[in-house]
């Protein structure tokens, strides 16, 4: 993966999840949107600054806040992410891939034959 497409943590994905939808949001619009518990406010805070350094979001400012927006978007990330994962455990083989979640996740045949279908209009 690229480092604009590197893997995010469970937290950051999280986050990232809420920008994306919202387009852009204060930190505390992202701490309205969290499930329960809910983290502290530094916590969100510099979870979105750790994705701004590593150029996931960018920020507008307003006095002293800060409105972050997502500069990656959710399908070049998905995209890199999905190669990843493609690689790093299948070797690059769809099929294999395909077979493992057939194997392991009970996709049912028209799933899979719709995977398939979705393959073969990719190339």
């Amino acid at each position: 993966m690229s480092d604009k497409t590197k893997e995010l943590t469970r937290a950051e994905l999280e986050i990232m999840q809420i920008l994306w939808e919202r387009e852009a949001a204060f930190v505390n619009d992202i701490l309205a949107e969290l499930p329960e518990p809910k983290p502290a406010y530094n916590t969100v805070s510099t979870i979105v600054r750790i994705l701004e350094k590593k150029e996931f979001v960018s920020h507008r400012s307003f006095g002293k806040s800060h409105e972050y927006y997502p500069i990656v978007d959710k399908d070049s990330y998905t995209k890199g992410y999905m190669s990843s994962v493609l690689n790093n455990f299948f070797g690059g083989s769809a099929s294999r891939m395909v077979s493992f979640l057939s194997e392991n996740k009970g996709i049912s045949v028209e799933e899979t034959d719709e995977i398939i279908k979705l393959l073969k209009e990719d190339k």
